[in-house]
């Protein structure tokens, strides 16, 4: 017995680890592709405002996220009727072309408006590509996993998500000291998207080495049947009910949960908090290397005691740490960890602009043909860059708007009908009344290197890596038992690529849409809050438990 195991540990580590490695470095592209978001703003989205050039580029990485659930029902269907192999050798190729391409395309000073359109074009191929990757990955893993230790063998392709972000942190820092930060912002930008060329051949090669999984096999040899994925996952309640219950029980979370934990907290940290890209960078590694291990040690306890109740959790705790007007919340700490004076100069010297409501527009003009020229939008366009929150006070009709900083009021000025120049001087003069009142009421243009405690926001991330890694730990090992292996591909890929897709990729955009509109730093927490506050009661109420379930299972 001993030899027959032998024999078989080297197959097991062999599917884990290529199935792990092509899932990491498909992450590397899309992590990439994220981490240079700013970058990115301002090379292929030129001629806006700079809160609205973030935006964009936000909601470009995002719209990868929104085909994503298409790709996952083509492939899934593909890789429930033609086998798992095939399905994720064609996503990982799809993938890695469009990320390398993107590091070859001019930008819009050199092209125009085909830059941006080429940018988004490869975004959506990239997106399609990666919604049928995670499935096929965890249930090619979890399909040659013995059922006690499913969960801490799954966990490796979660780990995978954590390889690919270091490895793409790493590259981009790695370019940015050797080519200085000039360089790279002008064209070395384009060094950790050509990279990926190396890293696809690689991964294609060691995936070319696997054969199909044994559950699809026996699936194959047990019968003939005509299998038609779509019509039984979404047409048979049987099944759509366990493609509700995912979606509502654990996807809109961990979409919400993963990507404020590792995405809006780097967004917060650089555009809100100012701090250099260099701190933030190196403390989202450390906190990522960090969450590498975590995912395989609530995998491993999931086999323990369960899927669920170390999701739910992961979900608690994220909530607890999410809530804006709470005194535990993270990113109020991160405020003060980071910024100090800026924390105390909030408290001490509160920021409102008292306006007509009819005056102030949505700081959000996503064809670039909004001048915000009025007195208002001069005011709140400045504090929107500026990262500085306030409230909002309603004046009478007709009002010039003005700021109030602490005890000082600094006066707005109009500038509709004004030509670009004037507007420009106009607003010029605003900008320097309000920085010396903000000066001198204690807000700091930048943090103090000095009083950054770098520390402190460490064990703050790593409270939100600990939720995220709780919640997508068991995650894949507790979907795949939740469906027949007729469906398996289908069923799972398409409510996770909704979940993290949706409302995960629109996460950044839409919580920095959500400050810039109302003026309040931390209102755009409310936005994983509610997804996630949603899928603890559902979890809670109707998620079972499946650890140790027979995935060999071909009708529901």
């Amino acid at each position: 017995m001993a030899t027959q195991e032998g024999a078989r540990a080297p197959g097991l580590v062999t599917v884990v680890g290529a199935s792990a490695a092509g899932t990491a470095f498909e992450w590397y592209d899309f992590f990439v592709f994220a981490s240079l978001t700013p970058t990115l703003g301002k090379h292929f989205f030129t001629g806006v405002n700079e809160a609205t050039s973030f935006i964009l580029a936000l909601a470009t990485f995002a719209l990868g996220f929104f085909v994503r659930p298409l790709g996952a029902l083509v492939f899934g269907m593909f890789g429930d009727m033609k086998g798992r192999k095939v399905a994720f050798l064609i996503t990982i190729t799809m993938m890695g072309l469009a990320t390398v391409a993107v590091g070859l395309i001019p930008d819009a000073r050199q092209i125009g408006i085909a830059a941006p359109l080429i940018l988004v074009a490869l975004r959506v191929l990239q997106g399609f590509a990666l919604g049928g990757e995670y499935g096929g990955a965890a249930i090619y893993v979890a399909e040659h996993a013995p059922d006690k230790s499913r969960g801490a063998l799954t966990g490796w392709i979660q780990t995978s998500a954590a390889l690919g972000l270091v490895g793409a942190l790493g590259v981009i820092l790695a370019v940015q000291n050797q080519l200085g930060d000039k360089a790279f912002e002008d064209w070395g930008w384009r060094l950790p998207f050509l990279f990926s060329a190396v890293l696809l051949a690689l991964s294609l090669w060691i995936r070319l080495k696997l054969n199909e999984s044994p559950a699809f096999k026996r699936m194959e040899a047990e019968g003939s049947t005509r299998r038609a994925p779509f019509s039984e996952t979404f047409l048979r309640w049987a099944n759509l009910k366990y493609v509700l219950l995912v979606l509502l029980g654990v996807m809109i979370a961990q979409g919400a949960v993963w990507y404020c934990a590792f995405f809006y907290t780097k967004f917060y940290m650089q555009q809100i908090l100012k701090l250099d890209t260099g701190t933030v960078n190196g403390l989202m590694a450390v906190a990522t290397l960090v969450s590498a291990v975590l995912y395989i040690v609530f995998a491993w306890l999931s086999d323990k005691i369960g899927r669920k109740p170390v999701m739910l959790f992961g979900m608690i705790l994220a909530v607890i740490a999410f809530v804006p007007t709470s005194p535990f919340c993270a990113f109020r700490l991160m405020t003060e960890a980071a910024n100090p004076a800026l924390a105390k100069a909030q408290a001490a010297a509160p920021v409102t602009v008292v306006a007509d409501p009819a005056d102030c527009a949505l700081q959000f003009d996503p064809v670039g043909q909004t001048k915000f020229a009025s007195s208002c939008d001069i005011a709140k366009t400045f504090l929107t860059n500026a990262g500085i929150s306030y409230a909002n006070q309603a004046a009478p009709k007709g009002t010039v708007a003005s700021v109030k900083v602490g005890a000082a009021t600094v006066m707005s000025r109009d500038a509709r009908g004004q030509s670009d120049a004037e507007l420009k001087k106009t607003r010029t003069g605003v900008e320097a009344d309000l920085k010396a009142a903000l000066k001198t009421a204690g807000y700091p243009a930048k943090p103090d290197p000095k009083a950054v405690d770098k520390t402190r926001l460490l064990e703050i991330l790593l409270v939100l890596v600990v939720a995220a890694t709780a919640l997508y730990g068991p995650q894949a090992a507790a979907l795949v038992e939740l469906f027949p292996t007729r469906v398996r591909y289908t069923g799972m890929g398409v409510p996770y690529n909704i979940g993290t897709g949706w409302v995960g990729g629109f996460l950044p955009a839409a919580a920095f849409a959500m400050m810039a509109a109302t003026g309040d730093i931390y209102f755009g927490l409310w936005y994983p809050v509610v997804f996630t506050a949603v899928a603890i009661v559902v979890c809670l109420l109707f998620w079972p438990e499946t650890k140790g379930r027979d995935l060999h299972t071909v009708e529901t």
